[in-house]
């Protein structure tokens, strides 16, 4: 039995915007996605709040509405884009130069995708090595480039008639940093903005912006952006929900799906082998050692968490886990990934299982964009605020509060989140014991 509860949830009304920073591959992916369905042109597979049921009360009761039907989510109609991008191109000029769509999915859409044209974007070449901005803002202090965000925001707003916006960063992996002072506390960092501290990367000058304006913040990269305690703090003034990091897209969805069925049947691990090759922007951004270093610590984490050697030290302790990723232009978008995996059974005999998954990075992430905007636009009308752990579905890194350990099991993770969604409308949680049946 669980705990009965439910919120108040202010209704979806009116238009809602969302805000990209970054309008490449992935968001125009998942920009021409939504306006496809719109048109009923196909199908948001992928997509949890469009295409996911989720079980009410007994399995006796037989009732497992849609998502969306259980949970006032905003209508795709009622989304409206804009973003930022330090290339000129219109959406639909993106999106042929990304070449994950085919112009099948684009022709029919081309006028609306032509409309979303990007803003300057703030960059700096220091956090990007292997991209050099054309469409850039200029400003004396990184509070001067912070308060031109807030104005982009402010415009679009208003030129919009929007109700409400949401915002997930959509652009490239940052070079690897740890928290340093300047991010200890909100004065802190907004003196560094001031100061134009170089520990201040663009993507927390977005997050900045975003939050001082009140608009959730989902970080699609590996980047620091909201996971520090000045933008905890800054979350909280605004009772503003924010989550991340790294969507959770090709190899690492594998290894949260396979590790945990490794465990559950206490199988060892000798060691785990990961090499990807894709030739997209995001390819070419991740060939820096210092992004790629972002990258592979936020892919490294996933299986000491879900194994946790340091309570089986007989199956999982010592383990090799490698992680290689290789910028390969003629993949594209098509990015695959391949994993040798050692493993052993019964007396410590050896056994191995091959994975070569052949996927498409942009096609993956495009849902979890989808879904992202319309969860925190739900937990904003919820009055929730600060961390949504229980988004970390989607994310390779799940932001935790400190001390606590992040959850990286799939399988974990989509009952966190559906036990959510059924507390907020004062549903039974699911605690799977069954007992009720055979007393």
């Amino acid at each position: 039995m669980g705990l009965k509860k439910g919120v108040e949830i202010k209704p979806a009304t009116g238009k809602m915007g969302v805000l990209m920073p970054g309008m490449g591959a992935v968001a125009t992916t998942f920009v021409a996605g939504v306006m496809n369905v719109r048109k009923g042109l196909a199908k948001p597979i992928g997509s949890l709040t469009q295409m996911g049921t989720i079980r009410l009360g007994k399995r006796t009761d037989n009732r497992s509405p849609a998502i969306r039907e259980l949970v006032p989510l905003a209508s795709l109609n009622d989304m409206v884009f804009g973003g930022w991008d330090i290339f000129e191109d219109s959406m639909y000029e993106a999106a042929r130069k990304a070449g994950v769509l085919t112009r099948d999915h684009l022709d029919p859409i081309k006028d609306d995708l032509d409309r979303v044209r990007p803003w300057k974007a703030v960059f700096e070449n220091a956090w990007v090595k292997k991209l050099h901005g054309e469409h850039v803002k200029k400003g004396s202090t990184k509070a001067d480039l912070a308060e031109q965000v807030g104005d982009d925001i402010a415009r679009f707003k208003k030129e919009n008639g929007l109700d409400r916006m949401v915002a997930v960063w959509c652009g490239s992996t940052e070079v690897y940093r740890r928290p340093v002072e300047v991010h200890s506390s909100l004065e802190k960092f907004e003196h560094g903005l001031m100061k134009n501290d170089p520990d201040i990367s663009p993507s927390q000058i977005y997050a900045y912006a975003c939050l001082k304006a009140g608009v959730p913040f989902a970080n699609g990269a590996p980047n620091l952006t909201v996971d520090t305690d000045a933008m905890w703090e800054l979350a909280r003034r605004s009772a503003v929900p924010i989550c991340g990091k790294d969507f959770k897209t090709g190899q690492t969805l594998m290894k949260t799906v396979l590790a945990p069925g490794l465990k559950a049947r206490l199988l060892g691990l000798e060691g785990w082998y990961s090499t990807n090759i894709l030739g997209n922007r995001d390819g070419e951004v991740l060939d820096d050692p210092e992004s790629f270093k972002s990258k592979e610590v936020s892919k490294l984490g996933v299986l000491e968490h879900i194994l946790q050697p340091h309570l089986y030290p007989d199956l999982y302790a010592g383990f090799h886990h490698v992680v290689r990723i290789n910028y390969y232009p003629p993949r594209g978008d098509n990015k695959e990934g391949w994993d040798n995996i050692d493993i052993k059974g019964w007396l410590g005999y050896p056994m191995q299982i091959k994975v070569d998954f052949l996927c498409r990075d942009s096609i993956l992430a495009a849902p979890i964009v989808l879904d992202l905007a319309l969860f925190l636009d739900l937990a904003r009308r919820a009055g929730m605020h600060g961390n949504q752990e229980w988004l970390s579905f989607y994310w390779k890194s799940p932001m935790t509060a400190p001390g606590l350990y992040p959850e990286h099991d799939l399988f974990i993770q989509l009952m966190k989140l559906k036990n959510t969604l059924r507390y907020m409308r004062g549903e039974e949680l699911i605690t799977h014991l069954g007992a009720e049946y055979y007393d």
